[in-house]
């Protein structure tokens, strides 16, 4: 070894011993959960145990044919590796490139070793999933969950997440004398100390944004305040604008810039551009004193929002938008404004809601009563559900995207986490009210009440049909969190007398975010109305090159009134994006 060499070595083994320590006490200060969050009860397991015991006693030949289909396809791939190694050849490329892109390294072809490993790990993942498939489940929460559990275990399992079988990390290792390894490890410590002892791995470089100066910078002023929301109103860019103002509720799972990433992908930047006094909340990142506020409280915002604009704009009227869980409240908002006989709402629009939760989809696994439980559990110490359990929740829904692909370029292969504003914006996420997150999860989600017997605030209960205004719902073709046919069944239970829907392409957020220019997705609309199910809908529907914006431009527009001067916000408030939106969740 080389002088050099040699030198670089000891440097390096000083700092693993050196960020060891830090490791070991940065996990220390990680608080202990409640189990009901760290996996799936113990009923789900007794009731894979008791449908594979059936299996076994009512079709032993059914599993014992697995076993020998699994047994005879190993013993195979053995024979073929044990083949190659002693003929010390490569073994002969599969026709065409790999289906999934954990495996684009040439080598997991070519090499015996890891064609061997690869192709292993893809019987075992195909023996574990017809396993699952085989058995027989009392109701399709049970098989839905049971197939969840094992798509996670697949993913875990797969060889790129474990660095003596993953060639790009060992490559890397090798062409860095071991220094890819080394800062691995730093990213490692760094995520950890940043996450208060957690793992979760950064999706995004933190120093590479800083909201107000290169992401969420449209200009404009806070011309409101209170504990729970910052009211932004926008700077014109037009000479005349419509008269009818527009107010913005954001999601407060995350902040509200998701729309004003860019200048180049903003709608808030476009909305304005589109002669409209766009007014936005920011909410409040809560800490454990807002441990009480609930659903009542939220609404009640909307409420005060709404008035606060009507008072700005010396009009009556206004257009609202809601996206997500701000559209969820939204519709419970409506409904209770239409219960009152107030017609302050001109007409309101959905992006990516869900009102409608008789179908969890994805979240079958989440919303269980032992998972649900836990959550509770961890609202009664904590007083709020924090964004670490959230975010972590979601990520495993796409744990490939969103945990093992991104752990193994930082921890294996020591890349900085990319400057993506995107990701950046992913990882900056809220805490949620104790009271408010359980009146979302038991009253809407499992109790499925608002399209039900009714969600009660206020002393009222309220049901979709209670939405009467003039409605335009926005969905996403590839949404996960929301899937779209989920979104068009509750706008359909709504009564409103006049409703519009617009499927865009891709996903939650790359579905929105979609500025006219790129034509990277398009969109769907249709005139059949809501009679012949989503599905009819869809067959019958129109699909649209580019952005959906245009289009809503076009409805929002025939419901904004006529051309006034532009207004302008107080110069001597405090200017966009305000305070809240800076506060990070711990």
């Amino acid at each position: 070894m080389s002088a050099p060499s040699a030198q670089k070595l000891a440097e390096n083994v000083e700092r693993i011993e050196t960020l060891s320590r830090r490791l070991m006490a940065a996990l220390s200060e990680r608080q202990p959960h409640n189990p009901g969050v760290e996996g799936p009860g113990p009923d789900l397991y007794v009731t894979a145990a008791n449908a594979w015991m059936r299996t076994l006693t009512e079709q032993p030949t059914r599993i014992i044919e697995q076993q020998v289909n699994f047994w005879g396809e190993t013993l195979k791939n053995y024979a073929n590796a044990q083949f190659s190694l002693a003929k010390g050849h490569p073994v002969a490329p599969e026709e065409g490139p790999p289906a999934d892109k954990r495996f684009r390294n040439p080598l997991w072809q070519s090499h015996p070793y890891f064609s061997f490993v690869r192709k292993q790990y893809l019987i075992n993942a195909d023996a574990m999933k017809r396993a699952a498939d085989g058995l027989e489940l009392p109701d399709e929460t049970a098989r839905r969950r049971v197939n969840w559990l094992t798509e996670q275990i697949v993913d875990m399992m797969s060889p790129t997440n474990f660095l003596a079988t993953n060639p790009d990390a060992l490559e890397k290792a090798i062409e860095t004398e071991g220094e890819s390894l080394v800062r691995g490890l730093e990213n490692l410590v760094r995520d950890v100390e940043q996450h208060g002892g957690e793992m979760i791995v950064s999706l995004a470089d933190r120093e590479a944004f800083m909201v107000g100066e290169n992401i969420g910078t449209a200009a404009g002023r806070v011309v409101h305040r209170t504990p729970l929301y910052e009211l932004i109103q926008y700077n014109p860019t037009t000479d005349r604008v419509h008269e009818t103002p527009l107010l913005i509720f954001p999601p407060w799972i995350n902040k509200f810039y998701i729309l004003d990433l860019k200048p180049q992908n903003s709608l808030i930047r476009w909305l304005v551009g589109q002669g409209h006094t766009l007014f936005v909340v920011s909410w409040k990142n809560p800490d454990a004193s807002y441990a009480e506020f609930g659903m009542e409280e939220y609404v009640a915002a909307y409420l005060e929002a709404m008035d606060k604009v009507r008072d700005l704009t010396d009009q009556r009227r206004l257009n609202v938008v809601g996206y997500c869980i701000a559209g969820t409240t939204l519709s419970l908002t409506l409904a209770l404004l239409s219960r009152r006989g107030d017609d302050r709402v001109n007409s309101a629009t959905l992006f990516t809601t869900l009102t409608d939760f008789s179908n969890h989809g994805e979240f079958t696994a989440f919303l269980q009563n032992d998972f649900v439980d836990g959550i509770e559990e961890e609202i009664r110490r904590h007083g709020l559900l924090k964004a670490p359990l959230m975010s972590r929740t979601m990520s495993f829904l796409r744990a490939n995207d969103l945990v093992w692909g991104p752990a193994i370029r930082s921890y294996m292969m020591g890349e900085t986490p990319p400057a993506f504003d995107l990701l950046f914006w992913n990882g900056d996420s809220t805490n949620l009210p104790g009271k408010m997150a359980m009146q979302y999860l038991r009253g809407l989600c499992q109790a499925n009440d608002f399209a039900g017997e009714g969600f009660e605030l206020f002393g009222q209960k309220l049901r979709l049909a209670d939405v009467q205004v003039p409605l335009c719902s926005v969905a996403c073709e590839g949404d996960h969190i929301a899937p779209w046919t989920d979104c068009w069944r509750g706008v359909a239970q709504m009564g409103s007398g006049e409703k519009t829907f617009i499927l865009s392409e891709s996903g939650h957020v790359a579905g929105i975010v979609n500025p006219p220019g790129r034509d990277k997705y398009g969109h769907y609309t249709g005139e059949s109305g809501f009679a012949d199910g989503a599905e009819g809908w869809r067959e019958s529907a129109t699909l649209h090159k580019g952005s959906w914006w245009p289009s809503w431009g076009e409805w929002l527009a025939a419901r904004a009134g006529r051309m006034i001067d532009a207004r302008h916000p107080d110069e001597e408030c405090d200017p966009a994006p305000g305070s809240y939106v800076h506060e990070r969740a711990l």
